[in-house]
């Protein structure tokens, strides 16, 4: 596909090197090393969204340990995350729909956590930044990792937009492991297994999800907000 100058380095993702003895590694790793949606049948996967576009870089040797997950993430991909209705973070019901057209990055976030500073930071600056640009960041509340999203609703909502002056959506706080997974996750470890298997391994973790509600890619928790733009080239 030919690309088209843009705008802004989130208008064009380029080519990722897949490194499967490097992913979730370590919880200290400082590097960016994306997943891949495990039920990718090719090696290009189209991120529309006023020119975005993603390439990935894959081998057979990749699919072939990838193969488990392809049954379930084949189903996944018949749906999008628009139909679903999730809660926000003061109780009203928001079906995802009306985020169609756009750009999402959907993370589950906690206020006590080692990395909550600079993703919440790094969060804040991209969603002023890329808002007008048809770009949407979801945030979760999660307090199943260390117990470090303790409040409630109301303590997280003024904890992120007091001191990190977050203006992106922050919806109910929800488990995303376990029997009481919120649906909106089961649908999206379900699109795009991590290689450790479907479960989400710490706060921060991330999902790229395409205009069409598709997801398009999965980041691990150490992956900041910064990376992931970093990634992006302007194509000519």
């Amino acid at each position: 596909m030919a690309s088209v100058p843009l705008s802004s380095p989130f208008q064009s993702l380029t080519h990722f090197k897949i490194n499967p003895n490097s992913v979730y590694s370590s919880p200290s790793m400082a590097f960016f090393v994306p997943s891949v949606k495990s039920s990718l049948g090719s090696s290009k996967s189209a991120f529309l969204q006023h020119g975005f576009s993603l390439q990935l870089a894959t081998s057979s040797g990749f699919f072939s340990k990838a193969r488990s997950f392809c049954v379930s993430a084949r189903a996944a991909t018949e749906k999008s995350i628009h139909e679903y209705t999730v809660k926000d973070i003061d109780g009203k019901d928001v079906p995802l729909s009306k985020f169609k057209g756009k750009a999402l990055l959907i993370v589950n976030v906690a206020s006590k956590c080692g990395l909550t500073s600079s993703n919440y930071t790094e969060l804040s600056h991209l969603y002023e930044k890329y808002k007008t640009q048809g770009f949407e960041i979801l945030a979760f509340p999660c307090n199943q990792f260390g117990g470090q999203e303790p409040g409630s609703n109301p303590e997280i909502k003024n904890f992120a937009c007091t001191r990190y002056k977050a203006e992106f959506p922050i919806f109910d706080k929800v488990d995303v492991n376990g029997p009481n997974t919120a649906p909106v996750y089961q649908f999206l470890k379900s699109s795009a297994g991590g290689f450790l298997g479907d479960l989400i391994k710490w706060n921060f973790e991330k999902f790229l999800v395409d205009k069409n509600g598709k997801v398009v890619e999965r980041y691990p928790p150490t992956t900041s907000p910064f990376q992931i733009e970093d990634a992006g080239r302007i194509r000519h």
